[in-house]
């Protein structure tokens, strides 16, 4: 699908395109049309001639390089960063790059994926190699034009020289490249040597973005497209028994209305699995209509009898029932050093505690949204996805296609954090598409959207640690989670290997609300219940907390322990870093600082949050942040991501609660759930780690450890533990039992 261009030209440049467009017509011309308020863009780039070079790169005879971003962009900034990677070794001049989203091709990309922090991790070698193997076959081409070696030649910013003086651009030399053999063996270039990587560059779609113009799936249009919207089970449990469409179908606008769900549950039958796809298997109705308004209003005159087909829980049942599991004996065990009851029964004192987290939704900005039409040849699906692959393998298993003859085409997502791993709403528009024969865009409002989604699932972790002469001696974490659990290498994450008898446990409980990854899985609310704790530890060891970290993280350096996944030393790194950049423990009278630190996404992240005290409620002011991700690609986007990640888990922390009562959810929109707010967003200073390290990740890395910076410095302000999120609401209740 085409996709927008960054700012391309300089002027210099962009002359050079116009002639070669059109002939030099616009040549002097343009500084006059630029100045208009109604000027038209004069050079339409889809006109000028490009050369295939390779599935990432394009070069024009004039030098003009296109790269493609393979992976979807969610807002992490890849479509900036990955080629900008490319450009690096390629060695062009970025204002000369445009940048096109590339089409699902996993057999040229490899991972077309956006999840889990690791677009840029996972590509940064290959990348390199791309740009760095088509310099290398520029080069060499260059050199079979002047019958030298290739070693007698450079390139930089575009441009091939001899020892001669010799000159020629990628341009003069680029078809003759693209018929050479490709060089199995090339040089990256050194860090210290990168003149694009490093330096901060502007969001290559934030003009359009900025004046509105189609990026995102809710933009897509195409002829004769009509639009549908789902009527799925109000409560989770619910399955549809009988509907009225009758006053739906005399709507003005209203084109059909029709059932969905036969074909997901012989999918089902059929035995495929698709981890992305998470569905009730009831009958939905669907209206179709001529404008997304119309459909809206069809669902609403739709007249549905929903029927159990499983207990419809409310809150206070999986609280009881999480809590149950704690209490009991079912756990898997998840890592297991030492001898934990040695260290229990042995111990002068021990400390336990209890943490609570409810099921969150997604919130994106953008709802759920897809478009599709399938044909007899062809099934063509264009929207915001986080697995593009594994929507068309899905797809092609439940239409009973050829994976050849579905195709996936990715726009600019508003908003995923998980949300779109889940293919649910591609399973059903494809299905709408398929019934219809139409071009169907299936568009959810934001009520359905929230009430009807993926969550995080509600979780609960029981912490105890064993003490003994002043040590920490044993650590035992145990969880109760909804529909999920912590999977293997978390238990690998910091305080394993720092504490010689450890043991996490894990228990799960099965319920119909569907739940998945949502940022920062898995470790978004147990970085939160750990550090928590360690602040408890502090206080009860009478040690400073930083330095009760500092001590740990010395059991660890030099451990010959494989299976530990942080870095000892770059932990340790970013905790003096904090501590310098907030001057922790030096704050003004009235000022409470609280400190977290955790690892994840193979990143490393300290943070202290200080919070003043303000009609006798905690007041976030400022956050700062440290964070070792390796080299930074992009540091204006990673700034953008790592204060993102910060104000997003800040929100979620203080505010952010979904509730059930009889399977319905009990927020269905943002006047009833609440996020942060422009004016309660703190100053949040960002401090990277000078590394020459590959890249890892940043996406989801800021947001865990900030519940417990908030919730420590809430404690350092009025004594007051909370043990259960969202902190503001439990905070508030405490308020109302002291009074």
């Amino acid at each position: 699908m085409k996709s927008s261009n960054k700012k391309v030209f300089s002027r210099r440049a962009f002359l050079k395109s116009s002639a070669l467009a059109s002939g030099g017509m616009l040549i002097g011309f343009n500084l006059f049309q630029a100045c208009k308020t109604d000027a038209e863009v004069p050079v339409d780039i889809s006109k000028i001639h490009f050369n295939d070079f390779n599935a990432f790169i394009k070069i024009s005879d004039e030098g003009i390089v296109t790269i493609f971003s393979p992976n979807p962009e969610i807002g992490q900034g890849v479509k900036t960063s990955m080629p900008m990677i490319i450009a690096e070794e390629l060695d062009v001049d970025w204002e000369n790059v445009y940048v096109e989203q590339a089409p699902l091709d996993t057999k040229n990309y490899t991972r077309q994926v956006a999840g889990g922090s690791q677009s840029i991790r996972s590509s940064w070698e290959p990348l390199r190699q791309t740009g760095a193997t088509a310099k290398q076959m520029l080069i060499n081409a260059a050199a079979k034009e002047w019958q030298i070696s290739p070693e007698e030649c450079t390139a930089r910013l575009g441009v091939i020289s001899n020892r001669t003086g010799d000159t020629l651009g990628y341009g003069d030399v680029v078809k003759l490249a693209a018929t050479l053999e490709i060089p199995e063996n090339v040089s990256l270039k050194d860090p210290k040597d990168f003149n694009i990587i490093g330096k901060g560059k502007g969001n290559v779609d934030v003009d359009k973005i900025v004046v509105g113009e189609p990026l995102y799936g809710m933009d897509y249009s195409e002829d004769g497209m009509l639009y549908a919207s789902v009527l799925r089970p109000p409560a989770f449990g619910q399955k549809l028994e009988s509907y009225d469409a009758s006053e739906a179908k005399r709507l003005p606008g209203v084109v059909d209305v029709i059932t969905i769900g036969e074909k997901y549950r012989a999918y089902k039958a059929a035995g495929h699995k698709s981890w992305a796809a998470q569905l009730s298997s009831s009958d939905k109705v669907v209206v179709i209509a001529n404008t997304t308004w119309d459909a809206f209003r069809g669902l609403k005159a739709i007249k549905a009898n929903w029927v159990a087909e499983s207990p419809l829980e409310s809150t206070e049942d999986y609280d009881a029932k999480l809590l149950a599991l704690l209490g009991g004996n079912k756990f898997n065990t998840r890592r297991s050093d030492g001898d934990i009851k040695k260290a229990f029964a042995e111990a002068d004192k021990v400390v336990e505690r209890t943490y609570e987290a409810p099921y969150l939704p997604h919130n994106c900005l953008e709802p759920m949204n897809f478009f599709a039409h399938v044909t007899d040849e062809k099934v063509r699906l264009i929207g915001p996805t986080q697995t593009p692959e594994e929507a068309a393998k899905s797809i092609a298993q439940l239409l009973e296609r050829d994976l050849e003859t579905v195709e996936v085409n990715m726009t600019r997502i508003g908003g995923g954090f998980g949300r779109r791993l889940y293919t649910d709403f591609v399973f059903e528009v494809a299905e709408i598409a398929d019934t219809v024969r139409k071009p169907i865009k299936m568009v959810s409002a934001r009520e359905n959207d929230m009430t009807t989604g993926v969550y995080r699932p509600a979780v609960k972790y029981r912490i105890a640690a064993a003490i003994k002469n002043g040590k920490i001696t044993g650590y035992h974490l145990k969880e109760a989670c909804a529909n999920g659990s912590m999977y293997g290498i978390i238990a690998d994450f910091f305080p394993a290997g720092a504490i010689e008898n450890y043991q996490v446990d894990s228990a799960t409980y099965k319920n119909s609300i569907t739940t998945g990854a949502w940022r920062a899985p898995y470790t978004n609310f147990l970085a939160s219940a750990e550090q928590s704790f360690f602040d408890e530890l502090a206080q009860e060891l009478n040690i400073d907390r930083i330095q009760l970290h500092l001590n740990l993280i010395q059991n660890v350096k030099g451990t010959p322990d494989e299976r530990i996944q942080y870095s000892p030393e770059r932990l340790e790194g970013v905790i003096k870093l904090v501590a310098e950049k907030a001057k922790w423990g030096q704050t003004k009278p009235g000022v409470y600082q609280g400190f977290s630190v955790y690892y994840s996404h193979n990143t490393h992240v300290a943070e202290i949050a200080e919070i003043v005290l303000e009609h006798g409620n905690p007041i976030v002011k400022k956050v700062t942040c440290a964070v070792d991700c390796g080299i930074v690609v992009n540091p204006t986007g990673a700034l953008q991501q790592a204060k993102g990640g910060v104000i997003d888990g800040l929100g979620h922390a203080m505010y952010a609660d979904l509730s059930f009562k009889d399977g319905v959810p009990q927020s269905n929109n943002f006047n009833n759930y609440q996020l942060i707010r422009m004016a309660e967003t703190p100053k949040v200073d960002v401090y990277f780690v000078e590394s020459d390290l590959a890249p890892t990740g940043l996406g989801e890395p800021t947001l865990p450890p900030i519940g417990a910076a908030v919730s420590n410095a809430i404690y350092a302000a009025t004594g007051k533990r909370i043990y259960k999120f969202p902190l503001m609401k439990h905070f508030n209740e405490q308020e109302k039992v002291l009074s």
